[in-house]
């Protein structure tokens, strides 16, 4: 077991603030346009997805964290809402793929524009440069994953 310095408690402590910080405030943005903050990351979720084909329930459920039967209810809220449509796969119409409508995208333009201003001046707090936020970006997502 390596050795904790006062130092790493502390650091770890102002991330975690910090992380805080920004969800609370993120949820704050929710609430104001009358989203919920899961149905906002949903509808990141499935904007950000990188194939073109729109993610499945399923891979939205992982994306979340939640069970399959919880992004099910988030999706069809959202698509009662006007916001998320829903596709046959071209290839396995077993599968149903996941799309912003366009009402949703112009929300999700809105929203995501003051969250990178928010997440900015975060990181400037932070002091995490957009190369360190971009090599996370990618060891998350990556080119070669199945992830958004």
């Amino acid at each position: 077991m390596t050795s904790v310095s006062d130092s790493d408690y502390r650091n770890l402590f102002v991330f975690r603030y910090a992380l805080r910080q920004f969800l609370r405030w993120s949820d704050q943005q929710a609430a104001q346009i009358g989203l919920t903050p899961q149905q906002c990351q949903v509808l990141l979720a499935i904007r950000a997805h990188q194939r073109d084909c729109g993610p499945s329930i399923g891979e939205v459920a992982e994306y979340m964290l939640v069970r399959h039967h919880s992004a099910v209810e988030i999706v069809r809220r959202l698509e009662r809402m006007g916001l998320v449509a829903r596709n046959s796969d071209e290839h396995d119409q077993r599968v149903v793929r996941l799309h912003v409508t366009a009402e949703g995208d112009q929300l999700l333009q809105r929203l995501t524009s003051a969250h990178l201003s928010e997440l900015e001046q975060a990181a400037q707090t932070l002091r995490i440069d957009q190369e360190f936020l971009l090599r996370l970006s990618h060891d998350f997502i990556g080119g070669d994953t199945q992830h958004p």
